[in-house]
């Protein structure tokens, strides 16, 4: 059984960083994946603020499930490099981590993530974007 098909039978039990953080899969498929996490005072930096990181390891994780639903049977993948963009801080409330594949070659996988609140007004906390290498899975 591959990633994909275990996150759809056990959803978050299927990705121990999902039971650590609290993150669930809110839907998946077609190159687009998003992600909800609830923010949480363990998760603050030591002023009081989401760390960042969360913001970034939500978005990997989103981009990844996203890449995931557009690989061939025996494909893998790594992150390659990452780079994100932090907008505004964010101290409680629900977000949404928002993937999408831009493209993928038979090597190299490029992708985007926006991390936003889940609120009326959508606000945007972090914008990702990432090559993924595509690999023979083992």
């Amino acid at each position: 059984m591959n990633y994909l098909d275990k996150i759809k039978a056990q959803g978050r039990s299927a990705n121990p960083f999902f039971c650590l953080m609290g993150i669930d899969v809110e839907n998946e498929g077609d190159g687009k994946a998003v992600l909800k996490m609830t923010v949480r005072p363990d998760m603050y930096n030591g002023v009081g603020w989401l760390q960042g990181g969360m913001l970034a390891a939500i978005a990997d994780e989103a981009m990844a499930l996203a890449l995931y639903t557009r690989l061939a049977p025996g494909e893998g993948i790594a992150t390659i490099s990452e780079s994100t963009s932090f907008i505004r801080g964010v101290r409680e409330g629900t977000i949404l981590a928002e993937a999408q594949v831009i493209r993928k070659g038979r090597r190299v996988a490029f992708m985007e993530s926006v991390v936003r609140l889940d609120d009326p007004e959508k606000t945007v906390l972090a914008r990702t974007t990432a090559s993924f290498a595509v690999t023979a899975e083992k």
